[in-house]
């Protein structure tokens, strides 16, 4: 098992913005106090790979700084070169953990979760779609056949579902708050939504009925676990219920399936905006250290 950091390419935002920039750094020291032969520097993801899910338009104008206001604003952080190179360590980071969980049955990255981007935009915080990327990446390789995007952030996988939607051989399943963003939904080869204010019980019990269907639909060589710490009663941005007890649960619920069917399992972290940010930082810490329990 490997971890891979990002946190040493920072992102510059203007005070009081509202994107948890810190969280990969504390994310990052925390892991550190019982993983730190684990964490490894992640690899930026280059043209070549991006181009196998974003559209060469827009990866020349995200680099020439030529996006229009309207494009910056749907992705909600100002541009900047180091937007660009976060953006791209943190796609190489979720490649770089789905080849070593074929290898070794799990990679993590401590980022990533990037699944409001499409091929030729960014939305909602994300750049460019890790997981698109990567399973592209690993498809055009001939290293998988099939693999399964386990969303489980609140918000849906909107952008995952579109980039993928022509390879019925990568299969989307996301399980989201109903009345959360995006508000106008894609359709994901398999969606599950929530009423606000879900707690654990329903939740667990949603998610175990699915689980099995799952991975008998998906029948994956890989799967990408979105492990985002936003359906968390305290987040900003959630509009659910669960406490870090039921977000453990969920993780080892996961966890338990992959190592059962001996399927190899990438983690990236997804959203959290929880107030304080030391609440999303402990529960993104609890889902490494349960992958950590098993594969380390």
């Amino acid at each position: 098992m490997q971890i891979f950091r990002t946190d040493q390419h920072p992102l510059p935002l203007p005070a009081g913005h509202r994107f948890p920039a810190e969280k990969y750094r504390l994310l990052r020291e925390a892991v550190e106090a019982f993983a730190p032969h684990l964490i490894v520097d992640a690899p930026a993801a280059s043209d070549a790979e991006l181009l196998h899910a974003h559209t060469a338009d827009y990866i020349a104008r995200l680099n020439a700084g030529a996006l229009s206001a309207a494009e910056e604003r749907a992705i909600g952080l100002p541009w900047s070169a180091e937007l660009v190179t976060r953006s791209r360590y943190s796609t190489g980071a979720t490649l770089a953990a789905c080849r070593t969980a074929l290898q070794q049955g799990c990679g993590v990255s401590l980022a990533g979760g990037t699944h409001h981007a499409y091929a030729e935009r960014g939305s909602g915080f994300c750049v460019f779609n890790d997981s698109a990327v990567a399973l592209r990446v690993l498809h055009a390789e001939g290293v998988i056949n099939r693999a399964l995007v386990l969303d489980l952030d609140v918000h849906q996988g909107n952008g995952t579902a579109a980039m993928l939607a022509d390879a019925p051989e990568l299969f989307t399943f996301s399980m989201h708050g109903q009345n959360n963003f995006p508000f106008q939904k894609e359709h994901s080869d398999w969606d599950i939504e929530l009423a606000d204010g879900t707690g654990d019980a329903d939740y667990l019990a949603t998610l175990a009925g699915a689980l099995p269907r799952l991975l008998e639909l998906a029948r994956p060589d890989l799967i990408i676990y979105l492990a985002g710490a936003d359906p968390y009663a305290g987040d900003r941005l959630g509009k659910l219920s669960l406490s870090m007890d039921g977000l453990a649960q969920r993780d080892a619920m996961v966890l338990d399936a992959c190592t059962r069917f001996g399927l190899p399992v990438a983690i990236t972290m997804g959203g959290g905006y929880a107030t304080p940010i030391s609440d999303t930082v402990q529960i993104q810490t609890q889902t490494v250290r349960q992958a950590w329990a098993r594969f380390g």
